[in-house]
């Protein structure tokens, strides 16, 4: 059997650059890729709404191109833009509310993203941002302009052979569940998990019907041993905080069963669960073998607890972060993690 490569490179311990193939089979493509989410994944959506769930503004961006705050959720690049990158569609993708969005991006993929979302609409709606039924409101946008500009035949094979990404769920129990006492009062974890599982369900029935065949569910991260929740929960020593984790496990094995049920259900597609909590968790554990040298702080203040406005000023190497604030991690980090997940999981979607 024939395979097509794409080349792909990932930076290790050293500054030694490892070269991968990853194989895609013969007669398939992805002209485009299409992502959904929350702050992991946002590339500028909220940049234009009332929210305090926003990061155009420096020090985020500092090793952007040109320093440049885009308002993505980090130093530099994020997930969304490495996953066009590394699978030879485009360098970034860009945020669908761009003002400055060109007509020929609108062809290879756009990001939906909104930092601050959720599963459950009630995360969104505290962080005052594009909840998921929103971001599927933008997408039907975004279908009506690809069909003006290269007719409902190519539309629809750009549709069906693209990958759509969904990348959410940590403001879910971190914010809305521990964060507040209403979700709580109502649901114990497993019964949240349940429901933050039918939303997903619901999102892709939604994506589903609107011409999307290759679908990927990203699991939630270790967000128990994330900087700002170690120093919120983690006692003195700022340990992982093991009911963030489980819980965080608890949703990714039932998102996980979903996938693999829901998957045969549908005609034609390829559902894909996406497990992010062990690959981070190894990097988190072992930062020297990764060539990282802080895994329990970020870089930007005190690396303990703060986020966006309160990210005032930096470390010096940023290159030597997992994380570059409380929350979010360095575009090193990404990078290294999105190399991980193609590798693992992208024949998946064949």
């Amino acid at each position: 059997m024939k395979f097509h490569f794409y080349k792909i490179c990932s930076f290790f311990v050293l500054s030694i650059s490892v070269c991968y193939a990853i194989s895609i089979p013969p007669n398939k493509s992805i002209p485009a890729t299409f992502v959904f989410g929350d702050s992991i994944v946002d590339t500028g959506n909220n940049n234009g709404l009332k929210t305090i769930a926003k990061v155009n503004y420096p020090p985020y961006g500092k090793d952007f191109m040109g320093g440049i705050p885009t308002g993505r959720f980090s130093n530099g690049k994020v997930p969304s833009d490495f996953l066009v990158e590394e699978l030879g569609i485009k360098e970034l993708l860009p945020a669908f509310l761009d003002p400055t969005l060109q007509a020929e991006d609108l062809i290879t993929g756009v990001n939906f993203a909104s930092g601050g979302a959720g599963y459950d609409p009630l995360t969104s709606e505290l962080a005052k941002v594009i909840s998921l039924d929103g971001q599927v409101i933008l997408f039907k946008e975004y279908i009506v302009k690809l069909t003006e500009l290269v007719g409902e035949d190519r539309k629809n094979e750009i549709l069906a052979n693209s990958l759509y990404m969904l990348v959410t769920g940590a403001n879910d129990i971190t914010n809305t569940y521990f964060g507040m006492p209403l979700r709580k009062s109502y649901y114990d974890v497993p019964s949240y998990a349940d429901l933050l599982v039918n939303f997903a369900s619901s999102f892709v029935q939604d994506l589903y019907s609107l011409g999307a065949r290759r679908i990927g569910l990203f699991g939630i991260p270790p967000i128990g041993c994330l900087p700002s929740q170690r120093t919120l929960k983690g006692g003195e020593a700022r340990q992982c905080v093991d009911n963030l984790n489980q819980a965080a496990q608890l949703f990714n094995s039932k998102l996980e069963a979903y996938s693999s049920s829901q998957g045969n259900k549908l005609p034609n597609s390829r559902l894909v669960y996406v497990d992010t909590y062990n690959v981070l968790l190894d990097v988190i554990d072992n930062p020297q073998r990764y060539g990282f040298k802080i895994s329990d702080k970020g870089c930007c203040g005190t690396g303990k607890i703060e986020i966006a406005e309160l990210c005032t000023y930096t470390c010096s190497s940023d290159s030597d972060y997992i994380f570059w604030d409380s929350f979010h991690l360095t575009e090193k980090a990404y990078r290294l993690l999105v190399h991980q997940i193609l590798v693992q999981h992208l024949n998946g979607f064949f």
